[in-house]
């Protein structure tokens, strides 16, 4: 696969799946929670509208390295990636990743939310996995007997300006 395809595969997939666990560290671990990310192919960034009350702000403030992880278990594909992020209360920012179903959480106005922004560090790691549980079964069925390894896909890094 092309550097090129590896990286519009990355996008596809963040933009594809939509929601993702969003992993922060806290005084005790680490705590992962689903959040609907709002990408931006053309600039290389990841935004999040949250609550401006939630203590993911405040993790992200003491400690910026956070993991990201879609999955797409239609297609069997997974990405994760790790990288910085910082919390923005930038109105023009919380706008334009603004949208209608965010009225849900905050019916009132968009006061309420901030904006956090993901920046990779490292490059993402993709796996895309064979097309079907059967080719999978399949392939690890065939190791066991020949000894050889399985081929459950593809694995690679892919250095995506973030």
């Amino acid at each position: 696969m092309r550097k090129k395809d590896n990286i519009d595969r990355v996008w596809d997939i963040i933009e594809k799946v939509s929601v993702c666990m969003l992993t922060t560290q806290f005084v005790r671990g680490l705590r992962a929670r689903p959040l609907e990310a709002r990408p931006d192919r053309h600039a290389g960034h990841i935004y999040f509208v949250t609550d401006i009350h939630s203590p993911k702000d405040d993790e992200i403030k003491a400690t910026p390295d956070v993991g990201l992880v879609f999955i797409d278990s239609n297609d069997k594909a997974y990405l994760s990636i790790t990288g910085r992020a910082c919390v923005m209360r930038d109105a023009d920012q919380i706008n334009a990743a603004w949208r209608k179903t965010d009225e849900v959480w905050w019916p009132v106005a968009r006061t309420i939310p901030t904006c956090v922004y993901c920046g990779s560090s490292l490059p993402p790691r993709n796996w895309d996995g064979p097309a079907s549980a059967v080719l999978t079964a399949f392939e690890f069925a065939e190791a066991r007997l020949t000894g050889k390894e399985p081929s459950p896909g593809e694995n690679c890094k892919v250095t995506v300006k973030m």
